[in-house]
């Protein structure tokens, strides 16, 4: 009996120069879309946040409009590699605009977090280098299926103004129903409620909310551990 023909899982299959050093950190470069899937989800988990949520769902929404594109549009991939799928729209190059727009709108004009007695704030200058950052980190994604040849200039080029597109209309819908109140009702359903989910992102740092209640309970600790041994002092 015939064995099956094995293929290749495609998700993390990348076609590179091995000769090529640029190419073998382009092919690095292409997981960046799963790496963010994983730290999506790695944030979410940990600290409940709906501002984390609403820009995954965004984010899924936008994987789901390339989807639908590619099958639109159909348009092949260059000659070169045989991988599978059509290349029009990119879906790497829109996956990080939407991503590094998302951020660089919601640093710049939504996360305003309050100082604290121990802590200040990231500056404006702070956040524009941060989103400056994202944004690059962005274009080399993007530079990267054009050098291994996965996709044509225009291809990422369609791909890089529907994720920013995509990224700027979300941002919107999602002013909308802060603004509305839509946002803070789904918190209060029971949903949200059991699952723990938050919203605290937009005024606080997390780092800081979190060194704060540290503070408060290694200030706890250390008193019952002056209290243990003067006890056990007054004992002797």
């Amino acid at each position: 009996m015939d064995e099956p023909p094995l293929t290749s899982f495609s998700v993390t299959h990348v076609s590179y120069d091995a000769s090529d050093p640029i190419a073998y950190l382009c092919a690095w470069l292409a997981l960046v879309p799963q790496i963010l899937c994983v730290v999506y989800a790695t944030l979410i988990w940990s600290s409940r946040e709906i501002e984390i949520l609403l820009m995954f769902a965004g984010q899924m929404g936008c994987e789901v409009l390339n989807f639908l594109l590619k099958r639109m549009i159909k348009g092949e991939r260059p000659p070169r590699i045989k991988a599978k799928g059509y290349g029009m729209p990119s879906s790497h190059a829109q996956f990080v605009a939407f991503f590094s727009v998302y951020l660089t709108l919601f640093l710049l004009f939504r996360h305003l977090p309050h100082p604290s007695d121990t802590h200040t704030p990231t500056t404006l200058n702070e956040r524009l280098l941060l989103s400056a950052s994202s944004v690059m980190f962005a274009a080399t994604v993007c530079a990267s299926r054009v050098y291994l040849q996965y996709h044509t200039v225009n291809q990422v080029l369609v791909g890089c103004f529907v994720g920013v597109s995509t990224a700027i209309a979300w941002f919107g819908v999602t002013t909308v129903a802060r603004r509305k109140g839509w946002i803070q009702k789904a918190l209060e359903s029971k949903g949200l409620v059991m699952l723990r989910v938050r919203d605290l992102v937009v005024e606080e740092d997390l780092a800081e909310g979190g060194w704060e209640r540290w503070k408060n309970v290694s200030k706890r600790r250390n008193l019952e551990l002056v209290r243990g041994s003067t006890v056990k002092t007054k004992r002797r």
